[in-house]
């Protein structure tokens, strides 16, 4: 693939990961008293991240559409890549698109998943195998072997979520960096033998072109 080419292929890369960072990032001060601090969680603080969520999912369609929009940019952007791909971006390229599946497998079954439950004010549900739904797990009961969550756990768990998203994405920034740091240096040792190779041939050539000059006199 043609430098150009890929230089924008990276750049439909890096714009919706970073994009995805700073929506982790305004989760953050939600998720800071709940995951972050020694101190008991305040009760506050479960429904300021609540009602944030609230808001987040009642937000218009146009707004998961953009979302979706931005994921896809990025799937893109590993479809150029990866096409007649080098050995480079096999290895950069193709871990970087593990990371990013690993996120969205992370954000369709954790959050989208957490989101409705927070919607649905359901958090003690519990899914047996067979598909059936126990709703007595809210009192904390365990029937047949099968406990669900409360409220707070399960906002717990939307925060880790938030948070291993965010390890994912920053995976994917590091091995693109890696990978144009290491391109860098190869093509500057290219350019450092090329470069030798060209001198030395030119002092090959500088006594030879020497000995004909003479040669040449001698003969007049």
């Amino acid at each position: 693939m043609a430098w150009g080419s890929q230089s924008f292929a990276t750049f439909l890369i890096l714009c919706p990961t970073s994009f995805f960072l700073g929506v982790l990032f305004s989760l953050f001060p939600y998720d800071y008293p709940i995951l972050w601090t020694a101190a008991p969680s305040l009760p506050e603080a479960f429904t300021a991240l609540e009602n944030h969520l609230l808001t987040l999912h009642a937000s218009p369609p146009l707004i998961p559409r953009i979302l979706h929009i931005v994921i896809a940019t990025g799937l893109l952007g590993f479809l150029f890549k990866l096409y007649k791909p080098s050995e480079s971006n096999m290895l950069f390229d193709g871990a970087s698109l593990v990371l990013y599946m690993i996120g969205i497998i992370v954000y369709v079954t954790n959050i989208v998943k957490g989101l409705r439950v927070v919607s649905s004010g359901d958090y003690g549900q519990a899914e047996l195998v067979e598909g059936e739904v126990v709703m007595g797990a809210k009192a904390g009961v365990d029937i047949e072997g099968v406990k669900g969550i409360g409220r707070e756990d399960s906002l717990r768990v939307l925060s880790a979520s938030h948070t291993i998203l965010a390890l994912v994405l920053v995976g994917v920034l590091v091995l693109q960096a890696g990978q144009w740091y290491a391109e860098r240096k190869e093509r500057q040792e290219v350019e450092r033998m090329t470069k030798e190779k060209a001198e030395k041939a030119e002092k090959g050539k500088g006594p030879a072109g020497t000995r004909a000059q003479v040669e040449k006199k001698k003969k007049f």
